[in-house]
């Protein structure tokens, strides 16, 4: 593609809340640009985990049961906290694991059949000083659209041109993480609360291999590599594999996605749960209402409405993140932590309640409630000031 395209929506960044902006404006009839510096498929540091709650939202937005990519279902989990066993809980709502460089391939090329125009594999500039709209460009091509949704990972170079910063190093998270090629697919998937500071680990069996990580707060981290050594070797994982890492929001959101006329949506959001990891559910759904709120703000030729409508769309993925932030205080701070361990592991119906939160069954109320009922008085007094 060479010279200027116009279109009414330009989407930058083809990950899972990049495809489902694409998608949902070209379902609702917008032409749309999907945009992105690499050509599809790509490797992806994640650990590959589909919650019910993605599914859902991919069925919604992409109109299949599942995406047409090999996933293994796993329903058992094991617990640890601090070094310390939790407990297992089996028949567990299910958690499919997929393999993100085939599934964001997979759902680029669904936004593409219903109608967005590829331009992925090509690196563009933005520019913001056009009073028609962004527009991203290069030597060879220039695109323009009176809006642009941006969901260029945690390193958003579109919030960095925005906001000075992609997102603030005092919050921001990172991790660490390797495929391990020992596959053991009978192993339960396995959650270490504290395997780093303020953060877990995580092991996810799968018949070609396993993945394993380490992530946390990255201020309260300054030697990770430490933690995820530490990590494999609690799992007698032998070391030599390529370790792989990125920052990750941690719930650390933008309560202004985006400014003018551009909207954030996924990673680059700060949509990531920072108690589960998820990220691609609430990839998924944002980028769906970021395309929603777009194309009723063009159809009403008032582009810039569509910020404050899409702030307001978001907004209870904004309270179940905060939520998450206060949960993740009682699970972390030094004071409250003996009390959360000996609540999660002596109450099943707490550890169950987590796993309805992850599958999507549920929001973080009342697994908030339950961990009050079960925490000590002088913690609850700490967390909540009573």
């Amino acid at each position: 593609m060479a010279g200027r395209r116009d279109f009414d929506l330009i989407v930058r960044g083809a990950g899972p809340a990049g495809a489902a902006a694409a998608m949902t404006a070209a379902k609702l009839g917008l032409r749309v640009a999907l945009v992105d510096r690499k050509r599809f498929p790509r490797d992806k540091l994640c650990g590959g985990g589909l919650t019910g709650r993605a599914m859902a939202h991919h069925r919604r937005i992409f109109g299949t049961d599942r995406p047409d990519v090999p996933l293994e279902v796993r329903r058992e989990f094991a617990f640890h906290a601090f070094g310390q066993d939790l407990g297992m809980t089996r028949d567990a709502p299910p958690i499919h694991l997929a393999m993100r460089r085939e599934l964001d391939h997979h759902l680029v090329d669904r936004a593409l059949a219903a109608g967005a125009v590829d331009v992925t594999g090509h690196a563009l500039d933005l520019d913001l000083g056009d009073p028609a709209g962004p527009v991203l460009f290069n030597q060879t091509m220039r695109l323009t659209a009176p809006l642009l949704i941006a969901a260029d990972g945690v390193n958003s170079p579109t919030a960095n041109a925005l906001f000075g910063q992609a997102f603030d190093r005092d919050r921001i998270g990172f991790a660490l993480e390797i495929e391990h090629l020992g596959a053991d697919p009978a192993r339960p998937l396995r959650i270490d609360f504290g395997a780093a500071e303020w953060g877990y680990g995580w092991q996810f069996p799968k018949t070609t291999g396993t993945t394993v990580g380490v992530g946390g707060i990255m201020a309260r981290n300054p030697d990770l590599k430490a933690a995820m050594k530490a990590y494999m070797a609690r799992l007698a994982i032998p070391e030599g594999a390529r370790v792989k890492g990125q920052f990750l929001p941690f719930g650390d959101f933008r309560k202004r996605p985006g400014q003018g006329r551009v909207l954030l949506a996924g990673d680059a959001a700060g949509l990531v749960d920072p108690i589960t990891g998820e990220g691609i559910a609430h990839a998924l759904h944002s980028g769906e209402l970021a395309a929603q709120t777009a194309a009723q703000a063009i159809r009403e030729a008032h582009p810039e409405a569509a910020l404050g409508r899409y702030t307001t769309a978001l907004r209870p993925i904004h309270s179940g993140l905060t939520m998450a932030r206060l949960l993740r205080t009682i699970m972390f701070r030094r004071a409250l932590r003996p009390a959360f361990i000996r609540s999660f592991r002596e109450s099943r119906s707490l550890r169950e309640e987590y796993l309805r939160l992850l599958a999507g069954e549920t929001d973080y109320a009342p697994l908030m409630r339950k961990t009050a009922m079960r925490m000590p008085g002088f913690a609850a007094r700490a967390l909540f000031g009573r």
